[in-house]
């Protein structure tokens, strides 16, 4: 396996990193601790049962395998207090050449809702986006009806574009999306 870059970005209470090995523990401790689902965006408790080492592997080389092509980038979110993992997020490239843009996105695991976490992780990401991977922008796609994510990108100096119209297939039905960016300069 290729070892996966690493690229990180730490702010006062958490760092985001890229995957690797020596996280398994704390990821499926992560998934283990979430609650029910607590709306139509959030994943909520999984069977972690599933979340094996050979999956973590074939999770891991698989990211490897992305971020090689200049795919996708995927991240884990560690609060720096006691190195529990929060979550994950990522950065998508769309189009490099004259563009130089990606999309990002991210998720918190709702044990850990309501204390600033997405808006840290999201602005840790910015950064990486910008300084690591050398974009010029980066874009995020929200439901119309996901006010909690409108506000985490907001906070993080995000604004918004458009609504792009029947832009995302979702259980079988092409729905509307919000458009948020934000550019390097």
């Amino acid at each position: 396996m290729t070892q996966y870059k690493d690229i990180h970005c730490a702010s006062g209470r958490i760092t985001v990193r890229t995957i690797s090995r020596r996280d398994f523990d704390a990821v499926v401790l992560g998934y283990a601790l979430s609650g029910e689902a607590l709306n139509r965006f959030d994943e909520g408790r999984v069977d972690v049962a599933r979340l094996t080492e050979e999956w973590y592997r074939e999770e891991l080389e698989q990211r490897c395998t992305d971020a090689e092509r200049d795919d996708c980038y995927m991240f884990n979110i560690f609060r720096n207090s006691d190195g529990a993992c929060l979550g994950y997020c990522d950065i998508t490239v769309m189009k490099r050449d004259d563009f130089q843009f990606a999309k990002v996105g991210y998720t918190i695991f709702n044990q850990y809702w309501g204390n600033g976490y997405g808006t840290e992780s999201l602005c840790a990401l910015t950064e990486i986006g910008f300084r690591d991977l050398e974009l010029h922008r980066l874009e995020a796609h929200v439901n119309m009806d996901n006010p909690a994510s409108k506000r985490v990108l907001e906070k993080a100096g995000y604004s918004f574009e458009c609504v792009r119209r029947r832009f995302i297939l979702e259980d079988g039905v092409w729905t509307d999306n919000e458009v948020w960016y934000r550019n390097a300069d």
